[in-house]
Parts: C-alpha cells; structure tokens; sequence
C-alpha cells in the first residue's frame, strides 16, 4: 500500500465495524496519523477505538459543519475513508437516509476533491437488488439496477451521482458484500449472523435460519458471498494506494455459500453438534429479500490485487475461536 505519508487519513465510520477494523489495519502497517468521524451514541461502539492509535477525533456532525463552511482545519487530510453511513437494512425513515447517506456524501465527496484528496467511499452490494440485472461493478449504467430497500438506494444514488457527474473516475465506490468479523458486537440487530449465531448456539445449542419462498431455493440454501473484514480492509486499502484505480468495485468473496454452510462452519468452529431450525421469514422481508449474491471480482483482480480470499470456513474458525469465545475484538488478540 502507497497511502501518502505526509498528509493525514480520514476515517468517517471510525468507530465502527469495517472503520475500526481499517483503522487496526492502517495502525498495523505503520499508519497512526488517522482523524477518526463518527457519532458515539449510547452503544457500545466506543470501546472498538479504544486499542487504536489515532490523532484525533472529530464528531460527523462538527465535520459536515465543517465542510460545509469550506473549513481549513482538515488542510493536512490526503486520503479519505468515507464508511459512515446508517446500515440498517429496515431504516423506513427516507429523509434521515438521503440525508445521513447521500447528501453527506455528496458534500465530503466535493469537499475532497477540491482539497485533492484520495476519496474512497462505501458503497453496498444492496444497491443490485434481487440480482436479476447482474451484479457487474463495470456496469456503466447503473440506472438498471433496481434496490430492494431505502438503505441500498441511498448508496445507489450517490453511485449514480458520481457517475452522472464524472466523479467515478476520480474516486473509488466499494461495493461491500456480506461483510462479517469482529468489532461487530455493537450492531444490534444488523450484526452477521456469524455472531448472531454464536450466542443462539451458546444459549440454546441450535441455530434459526429463515425458510426459503423460492422454488429454486430449498430452506437455508438461499445464498450470499460472505467475506471476512480482515479480507475486506486488505481489499480497500489495496486500492486505495493505486492512483490510478477510480469507479466502483466489487468487494467480495467471489464465491457463493450456504446459510447452511455458514451456520455448520460455525458449530465446527465450537466443535458442537449442528442443530438447525427452519423458522418463517417476517412478511415485511419476504419481498424484499435477496436470494443470490455473489460477486465478480474480475475488476479487483485486474487491479492488482493478488492475495488469496479466506475461505468460509477459515474465515469463521478464526472469528469465533480467536476473537468470540474470547469475547475481545480487533486489537485485543490473545
């Protein structure tokens, strides 16, 4: 990675899953000039920044000021790691979305560009709805797509946005899958169900998984390209040291797995017998829920990018026996 040593790195979404494990990764590679934004609010996401080295912190409504006025008090930030955004899949509010994950954006997307810093974004691999137009990050029109909730079309419009106004060539959209890992613990109800799991498992030695509605889908094989969070920050921030990389990529897996596969990766892991219950899926989800994900990765690999992707069940050994069992995140390793 060739980040800029001289200028500081800017973190929205610092205190969070994939910010804080980015920034645990940054500190590992020798960077600890990184600015933290986020909004600590009454979870339990604060103690995710307590192992980290930074050089500051900034509350995201102070930096939206901030940009807003055109400020010079972030002058010296060279790269900016834009993960902030409300996540909750179920988020009905459409004003506080547009608001929190596209107009935000929209402004420390134009405020980075004119200080002619590295602007890489998240962007979600929700924005390709039920999958039936492709899932293709090279797709140039991304007016196609068609997103399932209020969440994913918030990041699809500010996808379409940057595209519409020539921005995409400059900065780099991450299309993040099904993300899991540690540092999660503070999500709620949008944890993975890696960890969802691991405490039903503890609790009750068995695992809900949803009944599936789809002919070509028997219970539980409804699939997803599950990618762990030591993989998706080693993604980014490849191509956040390529000048030359802009648009938007796939951050994935490439492969598709199994809930099932997922859930008896995780009894292994704990070295329990697998005992799985079909449960009904809520009527609110059943229209809108993604049966397939799987991402094409083609363009990440022509980046660059060579290291080899965790395997599933790798990827949740090492989650649930190095960091869950301990009950400890990233930083914290025993």
């Amino acid at each position: 990675m060739a980040l800029s040593a001289k200028g500081k790195i800017l973190v929205t979404g610092g205190a969070g899953f994939i910010g804080s494990a980015l920034v645990w990764a940054l500190n590992n590679k020798g960077y600890d000039n990184v600015i933290i934004c986020d909004r600590l609010e009454d979870d339990e996401r604060w103690a995710n920044l307590v192992p980290l080295q930074i050089s500051d912190y900034i509350d995201a409504d102070d930096l939206l000021e901030g940009v807003s006025r055109k400020s010079d008090y972030l002058g010296e930030v060279s790269s900016v790691f834009h993960l902030g955004a409300c996540s909750d899949t179920t988020e009905t509010d459409a004003g506080y979305l547009l608001a929190n994950n596209f107009e935000y954006t929209k402004a420390l997307a134009n405020w980075a560009l004119q200080a002619h810093a590295r602007f890489i974004y998240a962007s979600s691999a929700a924005t390709y709805g039920d999958g039936e137009r492709g899932m293709d990050d090279s797709e140039n029109d991304l007016s196609r797509y068609r997103p399932l909730n209020m969440y994913a079309y918030s990041k699809h419009l500010f996808d379409c946005y940057a595209q519409r106004n020539g921005m995409n060539r400059s900065i780099i959209g991450l299309k993040y899958f099904n993300v899991f890992g540690p540092n999660e613990g503070h999500k709620g109800k949008m944890r993975s169900v890696v960890n969802k799991a691991f405490y039903q498992i503890l609790e009750t030695g068995r695992v809900n998984l949803f009944k599936s509605y789809h002919q070509d889908y028997a219970d539980g094989h409804q699939e997803r390209d599950f990618l762990y969070v030591k993989d998706a920050v080693d993604m980014t921030l490849h191509l956040a040291g390529l000048p030359i990389a802009g648009g938007l990529f796939n951050i994935g897996s490439g492969l598709a797995r199994t809930w099932v596969d997922l859930v008896m990766a995780i009894f292994s892991a704990l070295g329990r017998e697998a005992h799985i219950d079909f449960i009904e899926m809520p009527d609110e989800l059943r229209e809108k829920y993604q049966y397939h994900t799987c991402a094409n990765i083609s363009r990440l690999r022509d980046a660059g990018y060579k290291a080899e992707v965790s395997s599933l069940e790798d990827a949740v050994r090492d989650y649930v026996q190095n960091y869950l069992v301990p009950g400890e995140g990233l930083g914290n390793e025993a």
